[in-house]
């Protein structure tokens, strides 16, 4: 969400421990580079924006700027819904109310994504590169044997 690259994904993922990389890396078309690093020493789950004026580090009910003229004051109440109301439950309202989500099924899909490439460069061992448009590795039959499982008898996809 940070990154207003909701129906887009990384180009390159790197494992942690591949060659230089310390901590598991995403690289995105547009040139930002994304890690999964703690951001502070009390390794606070979050995110951490870095730009050339400075950083912000937000989390649920933690924020911290590098600056006085990043910081700002919300009150619990004018949060993001996504924030008062966990996405589980949500979910399960829309699908009563047949109705969207707070957060669009396509965001969360994507969200998904990019764990599971990371994942997949983990079990690899190597970097994989990824085509967020056709939502497919590039040129990679290894890589591509991790995006679907063996179904169990009586279940399947529909091959298009």
């Amino acid at each position: 969400w940070g990154l207003g690259m909701d129906k887009s994904g990384p180009v390159e993922i790197y494992p942690a421990g591949f060659e230089n990389y310390k901590f598991l890396t995403y690289k995105y078309a547009n040139g930002v580079i994304m890690t999964e690093e703690p951001f502070n020493a009390e390794k606070t789950k979050g995110v951490k924006f870095q730009g050339k004026d400075g950083w912000i580090e937000v989390s649920r009910g933690y924020y911290k700027a590098s600056s006085k003229a990043l910081e700002f004051k919300m009150e619990a109440e004018s949060w993001p819904y996504e924030t008062r109301i966990p996405h589980q439950i949500n979910f399960i309202e829309a699908v009563r109310s047949r109705k969207d989500p707070q957060v669009p099924v396509e965001i969360g899909h994507r969200t998904c994504t990019v764990c599971t490439l990371g994942n997949i460069a983990y079990d690899l061992r190597r970097p994989v590169k990824w085509d967020p448009a056709k939502e497919e590795f590039v040129n990679d039959l290894q890589a591509d044997l991790y995006m679907h499982r063996e179904y169990r008898q009586g279940y399947s996809l529909p091959i298009l």
